[in-house]
């Protein structure tokens, strides 16, 4: 049987999905002003928490949010790339899912602050 999945099977695939994802990675940080902010807190913040977490499970409870926005931020960029894709003009719809990706965002960074808050404090 032929194989008939555009990107393979096994090892090749996941190779190919890797460098689909490294070229997504550098989209972003080219492209993204807000991704590139994030990111750049992210790793002035990485070695604090490693610092002040007291023990695994608190460096891990610091980290974690901190990825959460980069991936949320990642998404957010995505669902906007498509929106911009399908056209300038206003639409509600666009608003909407821009909106809905940015507050979505704003949840993560939130979370991020009280993770953090209640960890430390």
């Amino acid at each position: 049987m032929k194989n008939t999945k555009p990107n393979g099977t096994g090892m090749g695939r996941i190779i190919r999905a890797m460098h689909c994802s490294r070229l997504g990675l550098r989209s972003a940080f080219i492209h993204e002003q807000a991704f590139r902010q994030e990111l750049y807190l992210c790793l002035a913040l990485v070695p604090v928490a490693l610092w002040l977490g007291n023990n695994g499970v608190e460096r891990a409870l610091l980290l974690f949010p901190l990825c959460i926005v980069l991936i949320v931020e990642l998404l957010n960029s995505a669902v906007e790339a498509v929106v911009d894709r399908i056209g300038p003009e206003h639409h509600e719809l666009s608003g909407r899912a821009k909106d809905i990706g940015s507050a979505a965002v704003m949840i993560a960074l939130g979370l991020v602050c009280v993770v953090w808050g209640l960890v430390l404090f």
